[in-house]
């Protein structure tokens, strides 16, 4: 069951699951609430193979513009006692993190839909989506450093999308870039010119998402996560442990036995 979110809006339809982050009045920038809820709908779907596909998308035309830094004044500590402005920035810094490494790895793909400002924390959430569609105006920067803060929770995670080279002129410019310029350096994977291009392109990513095998998806994806953490060769003998478990798994039996048979697979609604 999901929970209640006072920040997010959630719609479930045909094995997706689209969550609107839903703070308009501050360009969707999050709050410690906020990222407790994405948590917290992550964590209550991520035994839920039913569940295909997140989509993650903004309310009224901005998809995240970073981390709400007024917010960081209203944090607390587990006993409610209040921190010091240090701890508070620790806290919330650090919170974000969290949240972020826990959508990058679940199972299900997961999908970004980015127009408006795609700033510091939502430039890092669109760096950790499966897929990437951008409206070709949207603005994406990392502007930390003209704030003279740094961008601590997600440079990982924009290193690993888009290469040293270009996070670094990123960051240490604070340089703002459109849609095709984020599609030119990989960041994303499709960029669209309007709100209805946008839905069809999502629709036509959906129909292949819905073509996989959802336990399938989640061991590729945590697999390919593995790169460059584990040592090659172990991480080889575990991929070789996992594929011999799949090809006579239920899915692996259903996917062969479907082509043998000329149809789709089960999976494929």
């Amino acid at each position: 069951m999901l929970p209640q979110c006072k920040n997010l809006l959630l719609v479930m339809s045909e094995g997706v699951l689209t969550i609107t982050l839903n703070r308009p009045y501050k360009c969707n920038a999050m709050n410690g609430e906020l990222v407790s809820e994405i948590m917290a709908v992550f964590e209550s779907i991520a035994s839920n193979r039913a569940i295909r596909a997140v989509v993650m998308q903004g309310a009224e035309g901005n998809f995240c513009a970073g981390g709400d830094i007024s917010a960081m004044n209203k944090m607390t500590g587990d006993q409610g006692e209040a921190l010091s402005p240090e701890q508070a920035a620790w806290q919330f810094n650090r919170g974000f993190g969290r949240m972020i490494s826990m959508v990058n790895q679940a199972p299900q793909v997961v999908i970004t839909l980015l127009e408006g400002a795609v700033l510091g924390g939502g430039f890092g959430l669109a760096c950790i989506s499966d897929v990437a569609i951008a409206d070709k105006h949207a603005k994406f920067a990392l502007p930390e450093t003209g704030l003279g803060i740094i961008p601590a929770q997600i440079a990982p995670f924009v290193v690993q999308r888009v290469g040293l080279t270009q996070a670094r002129r990123l960051a240490l410019l604070g340089e703002r870039i459109d849609g095709d310029a984020a599609l030119a350096m990989g960041m994303v994977h499709y960029v669209t010119d309007s709100k209805e291009a946008m839905q069809a392109q999502l629709e036509r990513v959906l129909v292949k998402v819905k073509r996989c095998a959802p336990q399938a998806n989640a061991d590729t994806k945590a697999l390919m996560l593995q790169v460059g953490l584990v040592e090659q060769e172990a991480l080889l003998d575990d991929a070789a442990h996992t594929f011999s478990k799949t090809i006579g798994g239920k899915e692996g039996q259903e996917g062969t036995q479907a082509f043998l048979d000329k149809r789709k697979p089960s999976w494929a609604i």
